[in-house]
């Protein structure tokens, strides 16, 4: 993995003045070595205030990163997720409170026949990984993989404990849209939200966008620490070592896993347009003059569900329906709310701020929770709004 010195690239785009500390912090990043391309975008009161991009798109650094690049953000993608089925809920083709088998009947198995939707949203189905093997392969066979998980016991009583499901959300959400709506996740995301906000984030990537994707670069997890947290932690080993991560970082650069509909963990988009979903819950369901979601749907969105040490992230998590409340580490005001993706990528929202941060690179950094890097960018953005 190549390190970027600051002489060597340029950061492009704008920043309004207030938000000039925001700036500095991406730059600062570079600085330091922690990024070889990224973007951070910020939208406030439905504006959009920020929008930067520097560095590169790929490992030898031969392609730069340009304003419509996009990167892969893992599961910063299940916001994308979660807004789909708020938007159901709004039109009153799903009830968050009915069984899941009301919709999927094969899921009334295993003593998940009363199990609510709203589990789902808030990683409390006790589904947070599969109990059978698989391969990354396997993740495009969707068919096998939602039966496997409509067959699949909980791990635990649901509804009692968290667990965050960093792949399984996928199939959860993603059938149950497909057997609401008729439409498959990624086309729902595209004609319900995306297309409609021309807004440039895809589940499920098109051929024609491959030359305007980024490479992920990431290092390997040592087999010796992956020994540890089975023997340790065998519940986040389940997780988060099925499939192997080994195998993830070099498959997503494939043209398989970027044209799969994997809402837990292959959206594709940029800073800019995270933000942009973003602002949508930001902004009380309303944005670029468009209505997505009645405000009712937007507050429910964020009560709070569970607080708890979730058993996955193996961190205490208080959880809404799809996103992290009340996070220390990514704060702006009153009424915070976010998700981020494995290596870093980001979406920071604000209901009373009407705030949205967005933030993408493709340098991933081991961890979910405290990427540095994103933690400077929000701590920049609360500063520049005064607080």
């Amino acid at each position: 993995m190549r390190v970027i010195k600051i002489s060597e690239i340029e950061i492009h785009g704008f920043c309004e003045e207030p938000f000039k500390l925001i700036e500095d912090a991406f730059r600062l990043n570079f600085q330091q070595g922690q990024e070889i391309g990224a973007s951070v975008a910020v939208v406030h009161e439905g504006k959009l205030v920020v929008d930067l991009w520097g560095g590169y798109m790929d490992n030898q650094q031969t392609r730069s990163w340009e304003k419509n690049t996009l990167v892969n953000v893992y599961s910063t993608t299940k916001i994308m997720g979660a807004i789909c089925m708020h938007l159901l809920a709004d039109r009153n083709q799903i009830d968050l409170d009915a069984p899941i088998a009301t919709y999927w009947p094969e899921f009334a198995q295993a003593g998940k026949e009363n199990m609510p939707v709203k589990y789902i949203l808030s990683h409390t189905t006790g589904i947070p990984g599969f109990s059978e093997k698989i391969a990354v392969e396997a993740l495009y066979d969707w068919d096998r993989m939602t039966k496997m998980i409509a067959a699949q016991k909980p791990w635990w009583k649901a509804g009692t404990r968290s667990g965050y499901q960093s792949i399984s959300f996928s199939f959860l959400v993603g059938e149950l849209v497909k057997r609401v709506s008729g439409k498959s996740i990624g086309t729902f995301f595209r004609e319900e939200i995306a297309h409609p906000l021309n807004i440039d984030f895809h589940i499920g990537t098109p051929q024609e966008y491959e030359p305007r994707i980024a490479e992920l670069v990431g290092k390997p997890v040592p087999r010796w620490q992956q020994t540890v947290v089975k023997l340790f932690t065998p519940m986040i080993a389940k997780v988060v070592f099925n499939p192997d991560p080994n195998d993830l970082i070099p498959k997503a650069n494939t043209r398989e896993w970027r044209a799969a509909e994997l809402t837990s963990s292959n959206g594709h988009g940029n800073a800019r347009s995270i933000a942009q979903v973003g602002a949508i819950l930001a902004c009380g369901g309303t944005y670029q003059g468009k209505h997505v979601l009645s405000s009712k749907s937007v507050d429910r969105a964020i009560e709070p569900q569970i607080k708890n040490f979730d058993k996955s992230t193996f961190t205490t998590v208080e959880w809404g329906l799809g996103f992290e409340l009340n996070s220390k580490r990514y704060t702006l005001g009153p009424r915070t709310f976010n998700w981020g993706g494995y290596g870093g990528s980001k979406c920071v929202m604000d209901r009373e701020l009407q705030v949205s941060v967005g933030y993408a690179m493709n340098r991933l950094e081991g961890n979910l929770l405290n990427d540095k890097r994103a933690v400077k960018l929000v701590e920049a953005t609360r500063k520049s709004l005064g607080l």
